[in-house]
């Protein structure tokens, strides 16, 4: 009788210390009629051999998150964040700097972005002559 009463006490025990974050989670979740404060911002950035994003060789991928806060697994997400903050999400708009010498070598690198951008839609895709083309213009979005 003493090893049930001692195995009930656990198991109730276990089962608190179980379920008690997921209830206080799920009481700490907006509701549905509340607003978050920040509109999402939540980006895939993949970059791959090839003309075309469809028929290119995939090399990397890194995601990158701005709101409410930069963060994700891309290299430079602070700066990343700002340049697009900075053009507001017009990635058409992000100016090439030169900032050296590149081969006129051929051999297609496209990047591609996909997600959301302050709650709208975002899809793009770039190619740049080679890797050197694309890093050589000092924007941090494409620096993965």
């Amino acid at each position: 009788m003493r090893n049930t009463a001692r195995w009930a006490v656990i198991g109730g025990l276990l089962t608190a210390t179980v379920s008690g974050p997921l209830t206080g989670s799920a009481l700490a979740a907006p509701s549905a009629g509340q607003a978050s404060l920040y509109a999402p911002s939540a980006l895939v950035l993949t970059v791959g051999h090839g003309e075309r994003a469809a028929a290119a060789t995939p090399a990397r991928a890194v995601t990158l998150t701005c709101a409410p806060r930069a963060s994700g697994t891309h290299p430079a997400a602070t700066l990343a964040c700002a340049e697009l903050r900075a053009v507001g999400g017009d990635l058409d708009a992000l100016t090439m700097r030169a900032s050296g010498p590149c081969t006129k070598q051929y051999d297609p690198v496209v990047v591609t972005v996909d997600g959301v951008w302050q709650g709208k839609r975002l899809a793009y895709e770039r190619t740049f002559a080679n890797e050197c083309v694309k890093n050589a213009g000092e924007i941090s979005v494409f620096a993965f």
